[in-house]
C-alpha cells in the first residue's frame, strides 16, 4: 500500500505517541457506562486501537478521509467499515448510528474544525455524558479556563454550563506526524447529570456571545440592547467585564431580563 501523507485539506496530525494514544484513550471513564464510544477522525488507528481493546463497550468513528477508512478496513477488518462512518462530522447525526442511546466522544480532533465539535457537544449533551478531546493547548485551556483568565471566553462559559472541565495533560508536538508547530493538550468534559439551564438557552448563548465580542468594555454597554435602560444600574455585575462572570451569573441576568425585551438576532459565530 502507498505510504499514507497527512492532508493539510483535513487538518491532519497522526498521532504517532503509543504512551499518549494510551492515555487518551484511558481518559474516558464513562464509556463501560454508555456502552458505546464514538471516535471523531481516527486516521491511522493509533488511538482506535486501544478503545479497541476495550470488550465492555462498541467503538465506532467518524472519518472524513476515503484514504483512512480504506486504511482502516485493512488494518482494523473487525472495525471498518463497519463501525466506521465516512463523513465529515459536522454533517453526522449521531441517530443514524446511536438513536437515542448515550455515547462517549472521543478524539485526536482535527484543529480547523476543533471549536465547531465543541459546539456539536453542547447540541447533543443529552447523548453524551463524557467527553475526552485533544485540542490545540491555547483552545483547551479557553475551554476549561476560570473567570478572571486572560482565555476564559465564550466557549468557556458555554462548556462550563453544562459540563465540568478537566485538564489532563499537555502534549508536545514530537507525539504528532507531522508534528504540528503548536503544544496540544487533552482534556476532559463531564456532564452534569440533571442540570437544566435556569433560563432561555438561546438568550443565555446570544448573551454570553454579544459580551464577549466585544470583551474589553463593561457589560453596562455591551449588554444594552437585552436591559431596559432603568436596569442598567441596577446590578453590580453591569460595572463588570464579560471575563469576570461565571456561567451561573450570565444565568442570573439572563433570568432577569427573561419576557422584558425581545432577543436581538446576532450571527452564530464561535471566539
Amino acid at each position: 500500500m502507498a505510504k499514507i501523507h497527512a492532508k493539510k485539506s483535513y487538518g491532519q496530525h497522526f498521532l504517532k505517541d503509543e504512551h499518549i494514544a494510551e492515555r487518551v484513550a484511558e481518559g474516558l471513564l464513562q464509556a463501560g457506562k454508555t456502552g458505546r464510544v464514538l471516535e471523531v477522525g481516527p486516521g491511522m488507528g493509533m488511538l482506535t486501537k486501544y478503545l479497541l481493546s476495550h470488550a465492555e463497550y462498541e467503538t465506532y468513528a467518524v472519518e472524513a478521509d476515503r484514504d483512512m477508512v480504506d486504511f482502516l478496513g485493512k488494518n482494523y477488518p473487525d472495525f471498518a467499515p463497519a463501525r466506521v462512518v465516512f463523513k465529515d462530522f459536522l454533517d453526522f447525526d449521531p441517530k443514524t448510528v446511536f438513536g437515542d442511546q448515550e455515547f462517549s466522544l472521543i478524539g485526536n480532533f482535527p484543529y480547523n474544525i476543533s471549536t465547531q465539535i465543541l459546539f456539536k457537544l453542547l447540541v447533543w449533551r443529552d447523548q453524551i455524558p463524557e467527553m475526552v478531546g485533544m485540542f490545540q493547548k491555547e483552545v483547551a485551556d479557553r475551554i476549561v479556563s476560570k473567570p478572571g483568565s486572560r482565555v476564559y471566553g465564550i466557549t468557556s462559559v458555554l462548556a462550563q454550563a453544562f459540563y465540568d472541565t478537566e485538564y489532563l495533560f499537555t502534549v508536545e508536538p514530537g507525539a504528532f506526524s507531522p508534528p504540528p508547530k503548536v503544544l496540544s493538550a487533552v482534556i476532559r468534559l463531564t456532564r452534569k447529570d440533571g442540570f437544566v439551564l435556569g433560563c432561555d438557552e438561546d438568550l443565555f448563548r446570544k448573551m454570553v456571545k454579544t459580551a464577549f465580542n466585544q470583551r474589553r468594555k463593561m457589560l453596562r454597554n455591551t449588554l444594552k440592547p437585552f436591559f431596559p435602560s432603568d436596569l442598567l444600574m441596577e446590578d453590580p455585575y453591569f460595572q463588570k467585564r464579560p471575563e469576570q462572570l461565571g456561567w451561573a451569573e450570565y444565568e442570573q441576568l439572563a433570568q432577569k431580563v427573561s419576557g422584558t425585551v425581545d432577543i436581538p438576532e446576532l450571527p452564530d459565530t464561535a471566539e
